[in-house]
């Protein structure tokens, strides 16, 4: 500082002055202004909003940044002294006593506050924010504010519920699965108010079946409806998973077995009305159920799902042949709808191998087999492309590749049904050729079994004295000199043998 004086050049007019370096205190003054304006700026940057307010439950602003506005849809002013609302009016209300509560907590611990809740926005949008503050102390140690930070976390909490309910859902069937269903069965085994908890196993028959004629997109199909249905019959607040691939297992809480008993039955005549409704009936819905009931704390709910998975199996076992014979009557009118193969053809095949086997000495219970093998050895084409299967025309190389998966779809379909298991391995070899240049496995010789080289001889017969879409009939006379010249080739020598021997009792009475 310097005191220095002024003449001007009267005396009367000399003035004194002092001249103060105050270079620092500008500087500091900009300081201050660039400190304010860079916090302004970061402040208008947040990705939510800065705050102070009072430490009351209505959390009284004070102060609010300019990102308030994107996030709750309110500008910064209406909420200072409360002006509009206050902060805690737009807090979803069954968060608000929680949060105030958390507030409370951190002030007496003396920790930062951190917390997730929701707000309604101005335009009725619910947004998950997380609010991280702080408490601000005067010098007397009493709390005189609070302070922090609100961020938007809404697309986060999408995601995280979006995993949780991947990790908690079955894919095809939106239902749960099986993991959440034993969480929450282990959970409700000590909630005695859940009482009585009733447990239901639901499982779908023939689905093997099913996935073995038409394919895995059409068994999709039919669990995707069972689901449907499944959950139109349950209340909402019982817990629906699927459990397995042909499975659900409900739990009913607060339901008795006579309530249980109740949902089963309208679940079975549901799934009748279905079936009524669709054409194609390979497709109808047969399902065993079996409920058990958890009555008091002492028992175990794990008791109550094993014993309904046995009474559901139990009735599995009693429904299995009568559903197993309607999908299996189904699936057959359906191949005969699809192909150029008849009834009549497989009836005619059945009549000339049974003739055979039976000049050749075969016992009655395997020409039952040897009969009902004829009926069905062609089954596997429900599998193969209406295209492939009706073309007039000679077949591609790729065509005809795919043709010759019938005999193992097939044999898988047999094998699928505990009535047709018998006959399934002829199903798969009916088209081996006796010189081992057949298909799918090339077996030679007697390795062929003797049914599969009955059928091959009366099939290809039949084959040659009906009209087909891409051909005339030949003679009989025709047709037996063609089994003649392949015989010891395509067909056995023997099995041919028996039947030129006996084909003209077999040509007068297979009509008839």
């Amino acid at each position: 500082m310097v005191i220095a004086r002024l003449d001007l050049g009267n005396a009367a007019q000399t003035r004194m002055c002092i001249v103060q370096d105050i270079t620092n205190k500008k500087m500091a003054e900009e300081s201050l202004r660039e400190s304010e304006r860079s916090k302004a700026v970061l402040l208008s940057h947040l990705p939510g909003t800065a705050y102070r307010c009072l430490p009351d439950k209505s959390r009284t602003m004070q102060f609010m940044s300019d990102g308030c506005f994107k996030l709750t849809g309110y500008y910064p002013e209406e909420f200072i002294n409360n002006k509009t609302l206050s902060y805690s009016d737009i807090i979803a209300p069954e968060h608000r006593c929680i949060v105030w509560k958390e507030w409370e907590r951190v002030q007496t611990l003396k920790t930062p506050f951190r917390y997730e809740y929701e707000i309604v926005s101005a335009s009725g949008e619910c947004k998950w924010v997380s609010e991280i503050g702080q408490s601000i102390y005067n010098e007397d140690g009493k709390i005189e504010a609070l302070e922090g930070i609100i961020f938007d976390i809404t697309d986060r909490k999408d995601r995280e519920e979006q995993v949780k309910y991947l990790s908690e859902h079955d894919f095809l069937t939106d239902l749960y699965n099986r993991k959440f269903f034993d969480d929450e069965k282990n959970r409700l085994d000590n909630m005695n108010e859940c009482l009585p908890v009733t447990i239901m196993i639901v499982n779908i028959n023939g689905m093997r079946l099913i996935n073995d004629a038409f394919g895995y997109d059409e068994g999709d199909q039919v669990i995707k409806e069972a689901a449907k249905i499944i959950e139109s019959c349950c209340r909402k607040n019982d817990i629906i998973a699927r459990t397995a691939g042909d499975e659900f297992s409900i739990i009913m809480k607060n339901t008795s077995n006579y309530e249980g008993a109740y949902v089963q039955r309208e679940l079975q005549n549901c799934c009748e009305a279905h079936n009524k409704k669709i054409r194609d009936r390979a497709f109808d819905i047969s399902i065993s159920c079996g409920i058990s009931t958890k009555e008091n704390a002492n028992e175990s709910i794990d008791k109550a799902l094993k014993d309904a998975s046995d009474v559901m199996h139990n009735r599995k076992l009693l429904n299995s042949k009568s559903s197993h014979s309607a999908i299996l009557s189904s699936i057959m009118a359906t191949m005969y709808e699809r192909s150029h193969e008849t009834e009549e053809h497989a009836k005619r095949i059945a009549f000339i191998s049974r003739k055979i086997g039976s000049n050749m000495g075969l016992p009655p219970n395997v020409l039952d087999e040897l009969e009902l093998f004829s009926m069905l050895h062609d089954i596997g084409k429900i599998g193969i492309d209406d295209r492939i299967l009706n073309k007039p025309g000679k077949l591609s190389h790729i065509e005809s590749s795919i043709m010759k998966k019938h005999p193992e779809i097939g044999y898988r379909i047999a094998m699928s049904s505990p009535e047709l298991e018998p006959v399934a391995q002829y199903i798969l070899c009916h088209h081996e050729k006796w010189d081992g240049s057949g298909y799918p496995k090339g077996l030679k010789r007697e390795n062929i079994p003797l049914l599969s080289r009955i059928l091959a001889v009366s099939d290809a017969y039949d084959a040659m004295t009906e009209n087909r879409i891409y051909r005339k009939a030949m003679s009989v006379d025709e047709a037996i000199a063609e089994i003649k010249n392949n015989s010891g080739t395509q067909f056995d020598p023997h099995v041919v043998k028996v039947f030129i021997e006996n084909y003209n009792n077999i040509e007068n009475n297979k009509n008839h």
